[in-house]
């Protein structure tokens, strides 16, 4: 996609708009209208897409009666204050990712991606059916709010460096966009961190302000238009294996809905989860041939000493969330550990015995 035609589809919309939005949600005739806010530039592939969808499914469904109005980042609050905007009122929701809400709560990175942790189909089991909703809701009960995963964009790039990674060594010192405990781990090995919003992250690379940066994956990198300034593309992340992105609705305002409607809410986020992984799945590798064909891009693995060394930070981050003195977040992590202990089980044994398999001996 060409940069500049993304962003012109992303521009801000005009005072009119922005100034209606602030207007108190329109209930009328027993219809109810709901702002959500997001962290996503408009229509960008998958994530902001799935943003919308996902309000237009509610809007479909209830036949009107729950009419949701979409703004795009920074067309009602900044990407990075959509959680806030809910909790203060400015929005019934918002779409974005837990992981960039860790100052409230270092535990809210476990429902979005954690180094070496869960895969999304992983995450999705300890959500739903391990007890990890439950204790979700405990977290951001203390905020006035509910979460539901929404989305889903499967284990992600490990980034754009402007200069190949040759061992641990050079990576120490760099500049690196990369969120929520991955962020973390990137510190452990010498790397300064920072979180910008997708729209900004461009200008920062372009500019110098960063060395490397990481966002999704082909799909959503391609639109962003990364390759003009980074040519070293590293795949897989090892800090965000399987990426969710969450729906978040005023608690208060949620339960005082007819159940109907509560349901809606909650399965067509499920629904959206699902969709979504599949929009990343078809795209992705697709994405990916035309920044190697069409913009010379050059993909890379990290060198065995970065994943050594991730790996024992990972695990050195999680031993400090399990020992935290706050017992939400050492219920989370220990809920998450004991999770995903069983869950690879499946994912390694089964899973990827076949994949393993089909590389070594199918092909057609």
């Amino acid at each position: 996609m060409d940069r500049r035609s993304f962003i012109t589809k992303a521009g801000v919309v005009g005072v009119g708009a922005a100034a209606a939005g602030f207007a108190a949600p329109a209930i009328a005739q027993g219809n109810i209208t709901w702002r959500m806010v997001t962290t996503w530039p408009k229509n960008f592939p998958g994530l902001g897409v799935g943003a919308q969808r996902l309000a237009d499914r509610i809007t479909a469904a209830s036949g009107g009666r729950l009419t949701i109005q979409v703004y795009s980042a920074g067309e009602l609050v900044p990407p990075l204050q959509s959680l806030d905007a809910v909790i203060d009122g400015t929005a019934e929701m918002s779409h974005g990712a837990a992981y960039y809400w860790q100052n409230k709560s270092p535990a809210l990175s476990f429902f979005t991606g954690v180094p070496y942790g869960m895969t999304s189909r992983e995450l999705a089991a300890w959500v739903r059916y391990m007890g990890g909703q439950e204790i979700w809701d405990e977290i951001y009960d203390q905020f006035g709010v509910q979460g539901f995963l929404s989305g889903d964009t499967g284990t992600q790039a490990g980034g754009w460096f402007k200069n190949e990674l040759t061992g641990l060594d050079s990576v120490k010192g760099l500049r690196f966009r990369t969120p929520g405990l991955g962020g973390r781990v990137w510190e452990k090995l010498g790397v300064t961190v920072t979180n910008l919003a997708a729209g900004e992250i461009f200008q920062a690379l372009q500019s110098g302000t960063l060395d490397a940066a990481e966002f999704v994956g082909p799909y959503n990198d391609l639109a962003l238009g990364f390759y003009q300034v980074a040519k070293n593309y590293y795949l897989p992340s090892f800090v965000e294996p399987g990426l969710a992105t969450e729906l978040v609705v005023d608690k208060k305002k949620y339960q005082a809905l007819p159940a109907d409607l509560q349901a809606l809410i909650r399965d067509a986020s499920q629904a959206e989860y699902d969709q979504v992984a599949s929009d990343f799945y078809a795209n992705d590798p697709r994405a990916l041939q035309t920044l190697v064909n069409d913009h010379g891009v050059k993909v890379h693995q990290f060198p065995d000493d970065i994943l050594k060394a991730g790996a024992e930070a990972a695990k050195e981050v999680m031993s400090e969330l399990h020992q935290s003195s706050d017992p939400l977040v050492k219920k989370t992590a220990d809920s998450f550990i004991e999770a995903l202990n069983i869950l690879r089980t499946r994912t390694e044994g089964t899973d990827g015995s076949f994949i393993q398999a089909r590389k070594n001996f199918f092909s057609i």
